[in-house]
């Protein structure tokens, strides 16, 4: 009996669906519900498109054949208006060159028709978890940005200055300070950073982007 994907109490994920065909849209949706993941099902990618979906962890099962544009091209589409959906490819006409093309532009699966149902229910598992995995990174990154945004514009010179490793006495003579100022300045930024360690710090400015001021 298939088993159904792992899913956290509080947030209900969503699988979608997009297949021009309406009866593997109905057999996709049936065996996923089964399992009781709710399902939202497109005959097209126009149609995916032109609707508001909520804002919670997903993934996408998408046919390779689609009316107009591919599936591969659909993919290269949501990927340029950052759209991060993880996809899993379903398709009965298959082969090798479309299944690595599909994988390196990061797809989870890619399941030549007829496929088990469990196969399917271990992907969308996969799925489900490498987004619940990106939106926590996303959510992480933008509460740095919130606390790196609450630096004085000093104290954003001193961090991107201590993360590429020039000492106390360095800095105050690179921006002009004495060096008990910089000490000052790098004690606001742990507390406003919420960093424990030098170490701490240094993986914040690696997330953010910061760089090193131009000399």
């Amino acid at each position: 009996m298939p088993t159904a994907p792992k899913q956290p109490s509080n947030v209900e994920p969503l699988v979608l669906v997009i297949d021009d065909d309406a009866a593997v849209r109905e057999s996709v949706k049936s065996l996923l519900r089964s399992v009781g993941l709710q399902v939202e099902t497109f005959g097209s990618a126009t149609e995916f498109l032109a609707t508001k979906l909520p804002d919670v962890p997903s993934c996408l099962v998408l046919d390779v054949r689609l009316p107009g544009a591919s599936g591969l091209d659909f993919q290269d589409e949501l990927a340029k208006i950052n759209v991060h959906v993880p996809i899993i490819f379903i398709t009965g006409h298959g082969d090798i060159p479309m299944t690595v093309k599909a994988m390196k532009a990061g797809a989870v699966e890619f399941l030549p028709k007829p496929f088990r149902d469990q196969d399917l229910l271990d992907a969308v598992r996969v799925g489900l978890d490498r987004d619940r995995a990106r939106r926590e990174s996303d959510k992480s990154t933008s509460k740095l940005r919130t606390d790196f945004e609450s630096l004085t514009a000093r104290e954003q010179q001193v961090i991107a200055l201590v993360t590429s490793g020039l000492m106390n006495k360095q800095i105050a003579g690179k921006i002009g300070v004495s060096e008990v100022t910089v000490k000052v300045h790098r004690g606001n930024i742990m507390r406003k950073m919420g960093a424990r360690s030098l170490a701490d710090l240094v993986r914040m400015a690696d997330a953010l982007g910061i760089r090193r001021p131009e000399s």
